[in-house]
């Protein structure tokens, strides 16, 4: 057997404080504005993607999560490939032209793929895997590709994939700018801060509904750039300020800046989208319910301790420092209760086990003043959030070696399903 051309990469899930909504060139994914997200520990949300290039493969093929999906059915995924592949076009006519025998490069931009991706929470959990999967993509033939672009600028190769996927391609506090050129080469990622600058920083995310959105994003945004009054309003005055507020927030580890800044970004986003006609409602009365939950933490807490974003869907993020997560994790179980069919399982574990010593955790209400507003509030019903998942800020794309290859010998899934 000779040498096999294969590249495996695991990238994370990214959330928005500062959001993209509405496009202004829907081919090449060219955003209205510029956002800033915070990536997430790839412990527990992630996608792992495997790409083998083979001069006996006859046709380009694609598995997700173990089922065979048409690799033309989605143009995005085309544009991708094919923008990637003609990087490594250009990187092997420049070789020759250095110099090196023809016979001696190979070929790989000629040469069908074979592309393998899975995810380590459940697609159906109504949480986006759409940046994390095309992250991975663009990282994965990066690396097999060997090409010699920078992050930044394979960024715009996920971009024309997923907009928010350009984001994934970094650690830490990433920044999506918009630019302003026609052509998009402007408009990439660049990384604000990483994992490391910030680590009390953590993530709870309250899954409300793992159900299809009723209207899609796509279709959101272009409905909202051609009837939201509100929007242009956004876009010309209010993100500008907030990117830099946002920016100046994190290089300080100023918690309660950034935590207003992104609270009043999401409900802005949200206020948009039912400025928009017909309205579009996002968010649901368990939504609404935990983030009235946080403002009542906060406000027994004397501080903005916590913050909750939103994107366009009904599950909730939030935001707090190590020291004050505890305690949320604490109120939000005893105000939302597990549905009893619903438990820890491999793809969520409990909720307290990021924390040090997990044994001595408990589940139950520890602080006086946190147990009163518990109380004060009460318990909603049963299943109402129906998974919570602690997590951290994590890294960005992740080379693995050979073995966690998910082909086989001869270029096969080695978990596929019938």
């Amino acid at each position: 057997m000779g040498k096999v051309y294969e590249a495996t990469v695991t990238a994370p899930v990214n959330i928005a404080v500062i959001k993209y909504w509405g496009k202004r060139d829907s081919a090449l994914i060219l955003p209205t504005n510029s956002s800033l997200s915070v990536t997430l520990s790839q412990d527990h949300l992630s996608t792992r993607t495997t790409i083998r290039a083979s001069p006996d493969f006859t046709i380009d093929r694609l598995w997700l999560n173990g089922v065979e999906e048409d690799i033309n059915a989605s143009k995005r995924l085309v544009n991708s490939i094919t923008t990637a592949r003609k990087l490594r076009e250009a990187l092997e006519e420049k070789q020759k032209q250095d110099g090196i025998p023809a016979e001696s490069v190979v070929p790989l931009s000629q040469w069908k793929i074979h592309v393998c991706s899975e995810n380590n929470f459940p697609t159906a959990a109504g949480l986006a895997s759409s940046a994390s999967g095309y992250a991975a993509l663009v990282s994965a033939l990066g690396t097999l590709y060997e090409l010699p672009q920078t992050t930044s600028e394979l960024s715009r190769v996920a971009r024309v994939g997923s907009g928010s996927a350009c984001r994934s391609m970094f650690g830490g506090f990433v920044a999506w700018q918009a630019g302003i050129a026609d052509d998009g080469h402007d408009s990439l990622a660049v990384q604000v801060a990483d994992r490391q600058h910030w680590p009390e920083l953590q993530a709870l995310i309250l899954v409300a509904s793992d159900k299809k959105k009723a209207v899609s994003s796509t279709a959101g945004m272009q409905t909202t750039v051609e009837t939201s009054s509100l929007f242009a309003e956004r876009v010309r005055t209010v993100v500008p300020q907030r990117m830099e507020a946002m920016k100046e927030a994190i290089a300080k580890r100023d918690f309660e800046t950034f935590a207003e800044i992104t609270m009043r970004d999401s409900n802005q986003f949200h206020a948009v989208c039912l400025d928009t006609y017909p309205p579009i409602s996002y968010m649901n009365d368990t939504s609404r319910a935990v983030a009235g939950l946080v403002h009542a933490f906060n406000s027994a807490r004397g501080r903005t301790a916590a913050a909750y974003t939103y994107d366009a869907g009904p599950n909730a993020v939030i935001y707090a420092l190590k020291s004050d997560m505890r305690d949320l994790v604490e109120l939000f179980t005893y105000c939302f209760p597990r549905e009893d069919s619903i438990l820890p399982d491999a793809f969520y574990p409990d909720p307290f086990s990021i924390f040090d010593s997990p044994e001595q955790a408990g589940h139950r209400l520890t602080d006086p003043v946190i147990c009163k507003l518990a109380n004060t509030v009460g318990k909603y019903s049963a299943g109402s959030v129906r998974r919570i998942i602690h997590t951290e800020v994590g890294d960005g794309p992740r080379v693995l070696p050979a073995s966690q290859s998910l082909l086989n010998d001869v270029g096969m899934p080695k978990r596929a399903r019938e």
